[in-house]
């Protein structure tokens, strides 16, 4: 698989993935950059979310017809679920903002965002763009356009079919159909237009295939007269791979929501609908438009030069290029199109260095710093063929400078080492998008040269000049650590900036069920030599935190330090907040450095307030002992330990009526019927157990993908109704029920507050006489829906299936979501 893999990195745009091992074209791959060179166009995938967008397009434009090709996501996926772990919300979005720049690692196209925030299902696009600023997404999609000047636009959604999809997906086309228009209207945001320009785009698609029409039989019998085929299976001899194979492997980046894709070989076939521009008389979406160098004043000259460099391009000796590469070079900084000249300068100088077998890397010794900070650096170059003069190494944004006159011999390695102070003003690693807090529909951004950027740009960048072919070329390299593991050998690791001190308080969430004291732990930890200080709380009033106030010294980088902190509650039920800071040398830290590590994308750093939500609730439990049997990840265990019960995980393996019998419920976690398989085979045991008298606590499933059709003792079919709004209206249908009465009686009131959703996937159909439904809910503009929370007796004890999102309540620190499900787990008791 790794090898696979390997072959695809041959069509990245960078030669160099960030925080990852440098990655070496050959000399076929070096081809497929030329051809590249040699094309003028570019067109624009645009959708809603990561995921949404179509892979075997994105790589068929960029390495087949060799486009500049890019996707907009109008989100970062924040308000979806993870499959590989608790995260959720901004952190989820950061992984998936992550994922998606790893799958355009791999079919080569760029990737942009808007500050849209994803606040989770949406039935109808109207309602998003009333949550999103429809008006700010809308000049965001317009920058991107008016940046990145696609020739083609192809919206992933069709903007006339509403309602039949997600409102944001329907929003996405919509907005992309306006922003069309306006990319070219000078008047709109008139003084971006000054600064970047406008620009007309020539057509717009919307990529559309039978989905769309509801079956096979109906879209083959669709009018198809303004419909564009194309086969995005083809097959290309050079890298030995076909276009599918590449979409597949860049679909699957998207682990967190479990896409991991099987490439099918062979013809296949994409439509793409003309909505907006000249009707095309064959196939190709750039007819009529000129993607030669003639486009650009001046270009016919370099036209026929890398037509040449094509033709005499000898496979088993590309430095052959290079003298030619560096005319290119000479001619594109002279012509007057700045678009066009800065992408293709990029790219001439990535075949320059590919070509020549130039290695050039600025390696730190530690992964994260802080401003000040004096470090050493291993500074490496390296031409494999030809030679070169390496004459001078900067780093951005510092006074970082060295001169040299050093030649570059064929295949001698030339290494220094070099000591290099972050300069104190150094801004601190941290998403752009999440600096400043943000609202329901929209992420705030201070910087607005920044927006549509997919991350946040380093600010310290070695740039290495070398005189090739008697022209002077900079070329640009992240500072990076890596470090040999012994299983694994060479790993790289992105550069970070921190915080001196990162403050975190270990349980952003604490709850007081009834309890007197608690005692919450906060974790301290230096990323500098030498620091003292002491730890400050802003406590809310009728609160009482007793802890140490004594001076806190660390003597080494990465020490860790834990205060704990006695905290009694008010008698009253109150939520409050808590604040906690270290004070040393007149600054103040009150971030915690949040460190989200996975194989699959580089680590990331996010800065949080160092706060806690403190909950004094008035709740009531009935039994103590829960089984739980983790689904596609969640934090619901961890909630429910924090109101006093003792959570046990239990893997399938371990699910026998004799384990089961020393609990008094069992939880199953959200989806976790469509994502542990072996689940199919124990649902005997798990029924037995009710049998016995056991609580049985089923969350959320989605009705696709399940392991087996008996999630319950009885009938009960899953649906895809959902209330997305979570201020919607709720009503008892069994008020009388033990679940709303006893041990907490359970109001209106336990419903406000509650965040993103009321639930999903609720059941549709279920067996009248044995399921009891608990509640109704409604979204606005249709009717109730009682299929929310669905309880039946069975033998001495109960089955509860519910889709309501305590997943996403419990962390929020929603309290009537935590009396609700105490009552779940005492019934019976």
């Amino acid at each position: 698989m790794k090898k696979f893999a390997l072959v695809l990195l041959i069509l990245l745009s960078n030669f160099t993935l960030y925080a990852q091992k440098p990655y070496q074209l050959n000399s076929s791959e070096i081809y497929q950059q030329l051809e590249k060179l040699d094309f003028l166009g570019s067109v624009l995938y645009l959708a809603a979310h990561p995921d949404d967008e179509n892979t075997k397009l994105i790589s068929y434009f960029s390495n087949q017809v060799h486009a500049n090709t890019a996707y907009l996501s109008l989100t970062r996926g924040d308000g979806g679920q993870n499959l590989i772990g608790p995260e959720l919300r901004e952190k989820l979005g950061l992984i998936r903002t992550q994922e998606l720049l790893a799958a355009r690692k791999i079919d080569g196209g760029q990737q942009f965002f808007t500050r849209a925030n994803d606040f989770g299902y949406s039935k109808t696009p109207q309602e998003t763009l009333e949550i999103w600023n429809k008006e700010e997404v809308l000049n965001d999609v317009v920058k991107t356009i008016r940046k990145f000047q696609p020739d083609v636009i192809i919206n992933r959604f069709d903007h006339r079919t509403e309602g039949n999809t997600h409102g944001h997906h329907t929003a996405s086309a919509r907005l992309s159909l306006e922003a069309f228009q306006k990319a070219a209207d000078k008047n709109y945001a008139s003084a971006e237009a000054k600064t970047v320009g406008i620009w007309q785009p020539q057509r717009l698609f919307f990529n559309t295939s039978w989905w769309f029409y509801g079956s096979q039989e109906k879209f083959e019998s669709a009018d198809k007269s303004r419909m564009t085929v194309i086969d995005a299976g083809v097959y290309n001899p050079l890298t030995g791979i076909s276009n599918s194979e590449i979409a597949s492997h860049s679909r699957s980046q998207h682990k967190s929501q479990g896409f991991g894709n099987t490439p099918e070989r062979g013809e296949q076939l994409e439509y793409i609908e003309l909505i907006k521009g000249d009707h095309l008389k064959g196939n190709s979406i750039f007819e009529g438009i000129n993607t030669t160098w003639t486009r650009a004043q001046g270009g016919k000259k370099i036209g026929i030069l890398v037509a040449k460099i094509k033709e005499e391009y000898d496979f088993k000796a590309p430095s052959k290029s290079v003298k030619d590469l560096v005319k290119v070079y000479q001619l594109i900084k002279k012509i007057e199109n700045k678009h066009w000249r800065d992408i293709k300068l990029k790219e001439t100088k990535n075949l320059i260095a590919a070509c020549s077998g130039l290695y050039l890397e600025a390696v730190t010794e530690t992964a994260l710093t802080t401003p000040g900070e004096k470090l050493s650096l291993q500074i490496e170059a390296t031409q494999r063929v030809g030679n070169s003069v390496l004459k001078e190494i900067t780093i951005s944004n510092s006074n970082f400078s060295k001169k040299l006159k050093t030649a570059l011999n064929p295949n001698q390695r030339i290494t220094l080492e070099q000591e290099f102070t972050v300069p104190e003003n150094t801004p601190y690693t941290n998403p752009y998008w999440l600096e400043k807090p943000s609202g329901i529909g929209m992420y705030e951004v201070e910087n607005k040269d920044l927006i549509g950027l997919p991350e946040t740009p380093s600010t310290l960048t070695a740039h290495f000049t070398l005189e090739l072919e008697g022209e002077n070329i900079t070329f640009e390299k992240e500072l990076v650590y890596k470090y040999n593991d012994p299983v694994e050998g060479e790993v790289y690791e992105p550069f970070q900036v921190v915080p001196a001190i990162s403050v975190s308080i270990e349980k952003p969430i604490l709850i007081f069920g009834n309890e007197n004291t608690k005692v919450l732990p906060i974790r301290i930890k230096s990323f500098s030599d030498k620091i003292s200080g002491r730890l400050e709380l802003n406590v809310p009033n009728h609160w009482k935190v007793e802890y140490s106030k004594d001076e806190i010294q660390f003597s080494k980088k990465g020490e860790e330090k834990r205060i704990y902190l006695s905290i009694t509650p008010p008698k009253e039920g109150t939520e409050d907040e808590l604040k906690a800071s270290f004070i040393t040398s007149g600054k103040t830290y009150e971030q915690n450095v949040v460190e989200i590590d996975y194989e699959h994308i580089p680590k990331q750093i996010l800065l949080e307030p160092a706060n806690a939500k403190l909950i004094a609730l008035d709740i009531k439990k009935k039994g103590d002992k829960i089984a739980y049997i983790e689904g596609a990840g969640d934090v619901v265990p961890e909630s429910l330990r924090e109101i006093g019960y003792q959570v046990s995980i239990l893997s399938p393996s371990q699910i026998s009526l004799e384990n089961l019998k020393a609990f008094d419920a069992v939880v199953m976690g959200i989806r976790a019927y469509n994502t542990v398989n072996e689940l199919a085979y124990k649902q005997n045991i798990l029924f037995a157990y009710v049998k016995q008298g056991g609580n049985m606590i089923v969350q959320y499933n989605t009705n696709r993908g399940l392991v087996t059709q008996g999630l319950a003792p009885f009938s009960l079919e899953l649906s895809k109704d959902r209330v997305t709004d979570e201020f919607s209206d709720v009503k008892f249908l069994a008020k009388k029920h033990p679940v709303l009465n006893s041990p907490n009686k359970i109001t209106t009131k336990d419903f406000e507050n509650w965040v993103q959703e009321r639930g999903l996937y609720f059941p549709g159909k279920w067996d009248k006489k044995h399921f009891t439904p608990i509640l109704s809910l409604k979204e606005k503009g249709e009717s109730w829906m009682d299929g929310s929370l669905l309880v039946a007796p069975y033998g001495k004890g109960n089955y509860i299936y519910t889709g309501l999102s305590f997943f996403r309540e419990f962390p929020a620190g929603v309290s009537g979501s935590y009396r609700l499900f105490a009552n779940l787990i005492s019934l019976g008791k």
